[in-house]
């Protein structure tokens, strides 16, 4: 079965049935096979992004920028 031109692993695991009716109920998935998918995308995703640190390292961001004044400016 191929999804997005991935090969699909099926495989059995235990999942803490707290953390997944919590979850589901605040993604709205209906199904824990489609929330875990989506908590891989989310962590993968995530892992991806670089750090700021990174950035300014690089000298891609200005020293002085301050991204606490950029989140409120929205």
């Amino acid at each position: 079965m191929l999804h997005k031109n991935r090969c699909i692993v099926r495989t059995n695991i235990e999942l803490d049935a707290e953390l997944i009716r919590e979850a589901l109920e605040l993604s709205r998935i209906r199904t824990k096979r489609a929330v875990v998918h989506r908590a891989l995308e989310e962590f993968v995703a995530s892992r991806k992004r670089r750090d700021l640190r990174e950035l300014r390292r690089l000298d891609l961001i200005h020293p002085d920028y301050d991204h606490k004044a950029a989140r409120t400016a929205r």
